[in-house]
């Protein structure tokens, strides 16, 4: 379903991704005879949704900042739960994996590209592609309002 180039894909499990492709599979198919102001709904919900990348980084900077106030305030031993957390942040951001990924991908928490395919999937059903430009020229134009 994702890029083949998906850091976050190639390092969570099979089972994580298939899940994952399911749930978007099934998502779109309810919504296969309905109306296009409800497939407007669930495009604005997708829209607001919180890809891995924004559950990893406010997870971290969170327990890193209480890690490191309690620290600064109760005792300085509290200062070594930032020393781990931002090394995981740091390793998700070179390698595309660090320790809580297996568990937020296994509780469904998707990429963007994930979300993005189910919003994309969302719009050609109710229409939106069927004027689509087919010369790159025009698709680029079209999509950066050129």
């Amino acid at each position: 379903m994702g890029q083949p180039t998906d850091r976050v894909r190639a390092s969570s499990s099979s089972e994580a991704n298939r899940s994952i492709d399911e749930r978007i599979h099934e998502n779109v198919a309810r919504y296969v005879n309905r109306s296009p102001q409800q497939i407007e709904r669930r495009i604005q919900e997708l829209d607001q949704e919180w890809d891995i990348e924004r559950v990893l980084e406010t997870n971290a900077s969170t327990i890193a900042f209480f890690g490191l106030a309690l620290g600064m305030t109760h005792n300085k031993k509290w200062l070594i739960v930032p020393g781990l957390v931002l090394p995981f942040l740091f390793q998700h951001a070179v390698m595309g994996w660090c320790p809580p990924l297996p568990v937020l991908r296994a509780l469904g928490v998707r990429t963007r590209a994930e979300i993005d395919t189910e919003k994309y999937a969302l719009k050609a059903l109710r229409g939106d592609f069927r004027n689509a430009p087919h010369r790159p020229a025009q698709a680029v134009a079209a999509v950066v309002g050129g």
